[in-house]
């Protein structure tokens, strides 16, 4: 390909070859990405015809966003071909997402304080800006954990955490970022008025207990999900059964007409954060839809159900 007697070629011309410029070759050259073959008797770098691909694909390489590093390893690998390639793009792919999500994100805020008016811009841009963007679930995860039993096994508190913190979604509309924003300022303060804010369960079923109670509970949430679904009324039935159950095999007790009872009047006195389910209920579901049923809403379902049974069986 090159003419010259020794079939080596300049810097420059090198660059003509490439279409590219003498600079971007002499940068690739001093990171060591594009090695000379020889200098000439004046000092110039001569450049071998492996070198024009070579240089190819390290354009290439670059317009995919890969660092020089990476494209370092990727050009100079000589064993199991292709499996630096495959990770570094994969590691591209999984920061390009990350970067779509913020960018989705921040259009999403700037539609919010676009539409929203004038007099509420301040309050909503203070509690947009307190969110990271990404958006982190970091606050809610710290929140559920200073709420849940200590001691609790980590299996336990991992599937807890994964039904009670809603993921922001990737394209979010405006109305979904207002909500995890003031859901991320709720998790931020302490509750209003509550000196302890875990249920009776926490303090009578210990650590052990919750973990026994809150599988059950999460089996009753996905039953009571599928009423909320068909909108309808709290009945008794197979979920109800479970969510007393679940309570049933924490405290060690028999499922009685006189637990229900008991458990009824316990649950109705338990602290609430219904503004957590409420904000959950925005954040996971697209407006203009009927809400997603969260863990706030089915245990609510359940309780209107064990009070309309216990108040019939009461005597």
């Amino acid at each position: 390909m090159f003419t010259s007697y020794d079939g080596l070629c300049s810097i420059g011309e090198l660059a003509e070859h490439a279409g590219v410029t003498v600079k971007t070759v002499r940068f690739y050259s001093d990171r060591g990405l594009l090695p000379e073959a020889s200098r000439s008797v004046g000092g110039h770098r001569r450049y071998g015809p492996e070198s024009l691909e070579r240089l190819r694909l390290i354009r290439s390489l670059r317009a995919l966003g890969l660092s020089v590093p990476e494209v370092h390893r990727v050009v100079d690998e000589e064993d199991a071909p292709g499996s630096v390639l495959e990770d570094a793009v994969a590691g591209r792919l999984r920061e390009l997402g990350t970067e779509l999500k913020a960018l989705r994100w921040r259009e999403a805020a700037l539609r919010l304080v676009q539409e929203c008016p004038p007099a509420e811009r301040a309050d909503r841009l203070r509690v947009i800006g307190a969110v990271s963007t990404p958006p982190s679930t970091a606050p809610l995860v710290r929140f559920w954990r200073g709420w849940l039993p200590p001691r609790m096994p980590a299996r336990s508190v991992t599937a807890f955490l994964e039904a009670a913190v809603p993921q922001p979604p990737d394209d979010p509309e405006p109305a979904q970022v207002l909500a995890f924003a003031r859901l991320n300022s709720l998790t931020l303060r302490p509750c209003k008025g509550v000196e302890q804010p875990q249920p009776e369960a926490h303090r009578a079923a210990g650590a052990r207990g919750a973990a026994v109670l809150y599988a059950g509970l999460a089996e009753a949430y996905e039953l009571a999900g599928a009423g909320l679904r068909l909108n309808r009324e709290p009945h008794p039935g197979e979920a109800l059964d479970c969510f007393v159950a679940a309570y049933a095999s924490a405290y060690s007790a028999r499922d009685t007409a006189d637990f229900r009872r008991l458990l009824a009047g316990q649950l109705a006195a338990d602290p609430r954060i219904d503004r957590y389910w409420e904000l959950v209920a925005e954040v996971i579901t697209p407006p203009g839809r009927r809400p997603e049923p969260t863990p706030g809403s089915a245990h609510d379902w359940l309780l209107a159900a064990l009070r309309t049974q216990t108040a019939g069986t009461a005597a």
